[in-house]
């Protein structure tokens, strides 16, 4: 039976009137929706299965490890093909210069080549030096060299393999003066970069095609992950970087192989790779060789798991519980007394005053019933009344604090207490040792960069003894040695006396009145805004004149510079800041910040037989790993006695228990979110107007006639606010009474 079409008609018309946006529906459905959804995050990021942190600490550090050497190896090669590539180009000029010549200054000069050559590409070779380079190779491509040389392009290396097995780095370069044109070649050897190995260790160096060149450490060229690894690493070789990363993709994976007889457990090998590519943009002749890294180490500690999962399950549970009690509460509290409001209001308005007004608990809601009530009682013939009855009882907005907090009872412990890792977090020795290893690899990239700028001022020393110091000549040779190499910020000649006669670049920071300093990269100063470096080196003949590259400090950060190792300051002898990282700043000639780091640094100053640096695990409240290491191997920089410290805090280590701790912290701050953000948007929209609806209520109930009322928001109080302003013209017309 079908309901009477007046009744239908009623009842659309209330749909019609009722408030479909805005409101508190909104954010009470909102505020359910984001703690179900916090519920499942919390049980699924700390109640999942357990999980082998240390596996994934380890790993990551051995990524940092090949990468590491993927750039030195990198560096190495690229300094070998600009240094030929540079020292042709000074050999070059309007009239040829010997062949023999050429080889023996080059030969005084750098001592890294096994071999070197001229060669003329149509009539063979001219001069040679070293061991034989394998000329059938040079010879084969020396029409393309040739015009490589003649368009003045990049020399371009290449790999070549010896009968013994050996693998050579073949660059040339062109040689020019006089009519035919001629090639200079040098051979270097290939070898692993400068990182400590040991019994347990392995590094190897392969190309685009997974054939090992290099390698240090325990043979493991033939396991089968070894070769898993050497594919790896080729196709690694022919990504495309990561913007902002490692100039050459890279990665990681566990090894687990067949333990010895007596052994419980199989073996397990940590193993990482790194391309030594070059980055979009980037100019690097040896990035095109397509060589990478492999680094392995042998696991030995067990994996271990923080076990959160009853953790997050009951965490997860009291959150729905709360969701369900404080969503029945606004419910109650909130948005019903606000749609029943509405409709009393709305009967008002209508004239349909046969009933009194509903008696509402709360104070908000009380307070508005029993104006309506009042207002009623008008509209029958009553004269107007201040209504006081219902100004006790609980208000909507201590509903809402009380709300909050039980959802802040739950969300800050997760934020701030719990599942804090402190200091007894278990660190594997293996990242002491890796944080050891990585401080000595930086400690070696900073001398081998210093003592390649002393050979490079040392050439330019030959260049300019063999110009005879000519008016302007010096001056050229010195121009074009700062354009080539960012690493000086000057570069000039100095008299026997120390005066300049010649520079190019910034204004010299050599002493004034000082004679020059014997060949050797020397500290200038040990105070002011920033350090002074500079590489000294005479010039044959010159009768006390010497060449001095000043290095530029922005190039010895870049030294330092390095992912995932912390914080890095390269300091001198008496441990006072020269360089730090980019990302943590430095004042020059400042001690090291704190007295464990100066602890350690001369720790690894002590045992001057030490062939690689000092790491030690500090335990305290903010646990770190630190690590010192100087430079070892000599050259011009033997008399400089620095050293690179590194802090690494264990907090940035992806170890379970801090891991544990920044997903319990994440639950926490989603749930500080959520509650904050929709009882916020609560409070805003509804709380505060329906407090104000109350006094305009009341002041329309007291007498007031003239204060017109208009709502601010199309919801339950803004149609509230509607009703009430139509009252107030029925009482305010003389024809409104009843």
């Amino acid at each position: 039976m079908s309901a009477p079409r007046g009744t239908r008609r009623r009842k659309m018309r209330r749909r019609a009137d009722m408030p479909l946006l805005g409101g508190a529906r909104p954010p009470i459905a909102a505020l359910l929706g984001l703690l179900l959804a916090v519920a499942g995050v919390t049980a699924l990021v700390l109640g999942g299965n357990d999980r082998a942190g240390v596996d994934t600490a380890v790993l990551t550090s051995q990524q940092r490890v090949a990468e590491d050497g993927a750039l030195s190896l990198r560096a190495s090669l690229d300094e070998s093909v600009t240094d030929l590539q540079r020292a042709a180009a000074l050999f070059s000029g309007p009239r040829p210069v010997a062949a023999d010549t050429v080889l023996d200054k080059l030969g005084k000069v750098y001592g890294k080549w096994r071999g070197t050559a001229v060669i003329d590409p149509a009539g063979g070779l001219l001069a040679a030096r070293g061991e034989n380079i394998p000329l059938a190779t040079v010879l084969d491509k020396s029409g393309q060299n040739g015009q490589e040389g003649q368009g003045g392009a990049a020399p371009v290396p290449r790999l070549v393999r010896l009968p013994s097995g050996e693998t050579r780095m073949l660059v040339t370069a062109p040689l020019g003066g006089g009519d035919r044109p001629r090639l200079l070649v040098a051979s270097g050897t290939l070898n692993v970069p400068g990182i400590s190995t040991g019994e347990d260790r392995s590094l190897l160096v392969v190309d685009s095609a997974g054939t090992v060149l290099a390698s240090d450490g325990p043979s493991v060229s033939r396991t089968a992950w070894a070769k898993r690894a050497a594919k790896s690493a080729a196709d690694a070789s022919a990504r495309t970087p990561e913007p902002g990363g490692h100039p050459g993709a890279g990665g990681h994976f566990m090894a687990v192989g067949k333990a010895a007889k007596n052994a419980k457990k199989d073996s397990r090998t940590a193993v990482g790779y790194a391309a030594a590519g070059r980055a979009p943009g980037e100019t690097s002749p040896a990035g095109t060789l397509g060589l990478s890294v492999i680094t392995s180490v042998k696991v030995t500690e067990d994996a271990s798991a923080v076990r959160t999962q009853a953790f997050g399950l009951v965490a997860a549970a009291v959150l729905l519980v709360l969701a369900v009690v404080v969503t029945w509460v606004l419910i109650r509290t909130v948005q019903r007394p606000l749609l029943q409001l509405y409709l009393e209001s709305r009967r008002l308005g209508r004239g349909e005053l046969d009933r009194p007004v509903k008696r509402f608990r709360g104070r908000e809601p009380a307070r508005i019933g029993a104006a309506l009530e009042s207002l009623r009682q008008q509209r029958l013939g009553g004269r107007p009344t201040r209504t006081g009855r219902a100004r006790g009882g609980f208000g909507t907005r201590g509903t809402v604090i009380v709300c909050g907090v039980l959802l802040l009872a739950w969300a800050a412990p997760l934020l701030l207490l719990l599942n804090r890792a402190g200091s007894g977090v278990d660190v594997p020795r293996q990242l002491v040792e890796d944080q050891r290893r990585r401080t000595d690899t930086a400690a070696d990239r900073v001398r081998k960069a210093l003592n390649e700028g002393w050979a490079d001022v040392a050439s330019v020393a030959e260049i300019v003894g063999a110009g005879g110091g000519k008016e302007g000549a010096d001056d050229a040779v010195l121009r074009t040695t700062l354009r080539e190499h960012p690493r000086y910020r000057a570069v000039y000649v100095l008299d026997g006396d120390g005066k300049v006669v010649s520079r190019a670049g910034d204004s010299p920071r050599h002493p004034g009145g000082k004679k020059p300093h014997p060949d050797s990269v020397v500290q200038l100063n040990t105070s002011g805004k920033e350090p002074a470096v500079a590489a000294y080196a005479a010039v044959p003949g010159g009768k006390g004149r010497t060449v001095v590259g000043e290095y530029d400090p922005q190039f010895l950060i870049s030294m330092v510079t390095r992912p995932g190792l912390g914080k890095v300051w390269l300091v001198d002898k008496k441990h006072r800041i020269i360089a730090a990282d980019r990302s943590h700043g430095f004042r020059a000639f400042t001690k090291l910040p704190g007295a464990h780091l100066e602890k350690v640094a001369a720790a690894a100053r002590k045992d001057a037989k030490r062939t690689s640096g000092t790491a030690v695990l500090r335990r305290s409240s903010d646990s770190a790993i630190v690590a010192a290491a100087g430079f070892s191997g000599g050259g011009a920089v033997k008399d400089l006695d620095w050293q690179v410290v590194s802090e690494q805090p264990t907090a940035w280590l992806e170890l379970p228990e801090y891991t544990a701790q920044w997903h319990t912290m994440f639950a926490g701050l989603l749930g500080v979110t959520a509650a904050v953000a929709c009882l916020g948007w609560l409070h805003i929209i509804v709380i505060r107007p329906l407090r104000s609806l109350a006094d305009r209520a009341e002041a329309l109930a007291g007498g007031d006639r003239k204060t017109v009322l208009f709502p601010q928001h199309h919801d339950e109080v803004g149609a509230v606010v509607r009703n009430l302003e139509l009252i107030r013209q029925q009482l305010a017309r003389p024809s409104g009474r009843n």
